[in-house]
């Protein structure tokens, strides 16, 4: 097909546009607390039996079922990569996940204490079909884009998906805040109906935008030919190449060291990303209006932050800006441990923002720096890079509902960072010296 057609690449970045919604309102800012708030048991308390375990917090409860996401989301991903790339039916398996999330929003309607457990499987059902839908829509940028195109496609639907995520939230910050002006009456408020139908809402919107995506994208990619020893394996060969990957990274040691220091700060970065708010409602008591504020806050501030550290990172290296992120984070953490009152929480939104806006991309493009420049296994080192990501977003959440379960406070949950994020920075600053002395040599 011809590349860098403009409706195509349109239709590419509105995808983005469309779900989105579903990571801002259902991930971030209206389901954690949502889920805390209906998980309680007979007495009133927002704790519940959860598998071998009595009178589990619910909090903590939450950060298990995301961290259960998040590894079926780190199994699953390198085999529909596979699937993606031998097939080349991207879009057919975009669409089936992508509706397979929408139903899954519309599910949500259903999330009530009677029904908790049903709740917590569609959430999971829900998050990985999301990811995997990610993966078939970035699976056609090559399909449809020229190279020189693929940062500013790239960067044009990570806008959309931002403006677009933004509107949906703030129109259901109204319905939750307002409930009156959309017609709900107090019985319906009392069953929480404002909150679920912003479900549905998220479902709608990523239904209705997906479509004009897959209006205009093309039906098929290009399939790979696999050399599998005569034979096509398409079901083993994403994990046979993530292998190959990893053994090739940590073969190299500025490499090496980088995915290890990666892997703990990041750990601690993706599990504050993922329960900012339940530590909001949890540990501060704070409303749910203020916790969806408080997410806007965060993807406001995000942006500047990014930009912050990007002039950061030109200005004295890539290096030392991570250095200087992490850092701040071991002090935000401290923080975080101190605090008490509404405002030092919202103090403490801002501060976790920007960090977190600038370290994420500082992160993507260190990584992308030490590659062995025109590698052809870039793809496959991404690969290696993004699993890194979910595992410790696993083990960072589960740590942090364990411990939390354990003390019954999610402060000591916080603590724990601080030795994540510690031992990320001693691995920079150590890869900062193998990158010295090779530049000497």
């Amino acid at each position: 097909m011809q590349k860098n057609n403009p409706k195509t690449l349109w239709a590419w970045c509105m995808y983005d546009w469309a779900n989105s919604t579903y990571s801002l309102t259902v991930t971030s800012a209206i389901f954690p607390t949502y889920f805390i708030a209906i998980a309680v048991n007979s007495a009133g308390k927002e704790q519940i039996d959860f598998l071998f375990w009595r009178d589990m917090p619910s909090s903590a409860v939450y950060a298990f079922i995301y961290s259960f996401a998040s590894l079926l989301i780190a199994v699953i991903n390198p085999l529909i990569g596979s699937v993606a790339d031998a097939t080349g039916k991207q879009k057919g398996f975009m669409r089936f996940f992508c509706y397979l999330g929408v139903l899954s929003c519309f599910l949500l309607f259903f999330s009530t204490t009677a029904y908790l457990h049903f709740t917590m499987c569609v959430f999971i059902v829900s998050s990985i079909a999301y990811s995997c839908s990610i993966v078939f829509c970035n699976s056609l940028l090559p399909v449809i884009a020229s190279p020189d195109k693929f940062e500013e496609v790239s960067a044009r639907g990570f806008a959309l998906g931002y403006i677009g995520g933004v509107m949906m939230l703030a129109i259901n910050i109204l319905m939750i805040q307002l409930p009156t002006w959309f017609g709900f009456t107090p019985d319906m408020i009392r069953l929480n109906l404002p909150v679920r139908v912003s479900f549905v809402l998220v479902g709608i919107w990523w239904l209705v935008f997906a479509e004009w995506a897959f209006a205009y994208l093309p039906s098929r990619g290009v399939p790979v030919s696999l050399p599998t020893a005569g034979k096509r394996n398409i079901f083993t060969q994403g994990y046979v190449e993530l292998i190959k990957a990893g053994k090739a990274l940590l073969g190299v040691g500025k490499l090496r060291t980088f995915i290890f220091s990666f892997f703990f700060y990041n750990m601690g970065l993706m599990t504050i990303m993922g329960l900012a708010t339940v530590f909001g409602k949890e540990e501060m008591k704070l409303p749910q209006a203020d916790l969806i504020q408080i997410v806007l806050l965060l993807q406001l501030v995000g942006a500047g932050g990014a930009w912050f550290f990007g002039y950061l990172s030109r200005k004295i290296g890539n290096l030392p800006a991570l250095q200087i992120g992490v850092f701040l984070w071991i002090l935000v953490c401290i923080y975080a441990y101190t605090i008490t009152t509404r405002l030092e929480f919202y103090i403490l939104a801002i501060c976790v923002g920007w960090i977190m806006g600038g370290l994420q991309a500082l992160s993507r493009a260190g990584f992308a720096r030490l590659l062995p420049t025109d590698t052809p296994e870039s793809a496959s080192f991404f690969s290696f890079y993004d699993t890194t990501d979910k595992i410790g977003t696993v083990l960072g959440t589960f740590l942090y509902g364990f411990i939390h379960t354990l003390t019954g406070s999610m402060r000591y949950s916080i603590l724990v960072l601080t030795v994540f994020f510690a031992i990320g920075l001693v691995g920079l600053f150590v890869l900062q010296g193998i990158v010295k002395r090779e530049k000497q040599a």
